[in-house]
């Protein structure tokens, strides 16, 4: 009996020290938080109107889209603020991926039975990121060619003595796809009212390369700090070359390794293609309900699975 007192003693002890603890700890934040507010009533009127972000060297945070469009685009890989970038409108593409997938779990079935089925939502995803994935990534690339022949543009106007705002519009209006609909955006922005430096902050998000966050960074600090605008854009022009010429370089000296894969890829048809010509009768067992079809499916497949391993190998030494 009296260690149970004992024990509710110590126990009402605690719990009372861990509430004057709780209390202590409110009090000082709403001391701090009252102090937050007087320095920022004091700092606010002289401060800017929106916060510096320096994201040269950071990959950007996709902003979370809590809609159903969203989830799907999340999923499927493709990015819904930039449907342009793709040839096809974002449904068909899933369609077609659909089907391709389809056909993938039909081989499959001849070797996996109805387990199969299963792997087949896996197959579009994979699929359908993969598109995806392809067409951003030429995009990426093709943005990246161009933005040393832009960025020259605006050096070149603003050495003259025309302003920044001026060169943009010049490199909107003269520049290629899809370097031109990118500035026609970035000048849009800004005829509407929108700040120089994040309007070329929201652009730099939305293409999503590092090198138009560099870009927008010399841009916030030149306006910022003041300097030399035309020379730094003049080194990242000459850094972004340098970056495509030694991507040329990687491609060339894998070009042994690619040219391997698709000799290997195409070598199973072109064997197959000759056998049938040569003899029908002995390939065409390969078509036959039973051991043939399961044989010819999990070639195919293995076939697959050896591309998509080359393909990522080299891929992963490239970059």
């Amino acid at each position: 009996m009296t260690n149970l007192w004992l024990i509710s003693i110590l126990s009402w002890l605690l719990l009372s020290g861990l509430g004057c603890a709780g209390l202590l700890v409110s009090k000082e934040d709403r001391r701090r938080e009252k102090l937050t507010q007087r320095i920022t009533s004091v700092v606010a009127p002289h401060m800017r109107t929106h916060r510096l972000e320096l994201s040269a060297v950071t990959e950007v945070k996709d902003v979370a889209d809590g809609s159903l469009f969203g989830f799907v685009a999340k999923v499927f890989g493709f990015n819904p603020s930039a449907l342009d970038r793709y040839p096809l409108k974002w449904w068909i593409i899933l369609i077609i991926t659909l089907a391709a997938a389809k056909g993938g779990q039909v081989l499959s079935s001849n070797v996996l039975g109805w387990w199969s089925i299963l792997g087949w939502p896996f197959e579009w995803l994979i699929l359908s990121r993969m598109i995806f994935g392809f067409f951003e990534k030429r995009y990426h690339d093709k943005l990246l060619k161009q933005f040393p022949d832009a960025l020259n543009m605006i050096v070149r106007t603003v050495r003259v003595g025309i302003p920044v705002m001026r060169a943009m519009r010049n490199v909107a209006l003269d520049a290629p796809l899809p370097t031109r609909d990118v500035f026609s955006h970035l000048v849009n922005q800004i005829s509407i009212g929108v700040a120089l430096d994040a309007a070329v902050l929201e652009v730099a998000e939305r293409t999503g390369l590092p090198e138009y966050r560099f870009f927008a960074t010399a841009i916030t600090l030149q306006m910022q700090t003041g300097g030399a605008l035309s020379e730094t854009l003049d080194n990242l022009a000459d850094v972004i070359r340098r970056r495509v010429a030694l991507k040329a370089r990687g491609l060339a000296l894998a070009s042994e390794a690619r040219t391997s894969a698709a000799v290997l890829a195409g070598l199973p048809f072109v064997s197959g293609t000759a056998l049938w010509a040569l003899n029908p009768a002995y390939i065409g067992m390969l078509f036959e309900p039973g051991l043939g079809q399961k044989i010819l499916s999990g070639a195919v497949l293995m076939l697959g699975i050896g591309l998509a391993t080359m393909r990522s190998l080299i891929r992963r030494s490239l970059s």
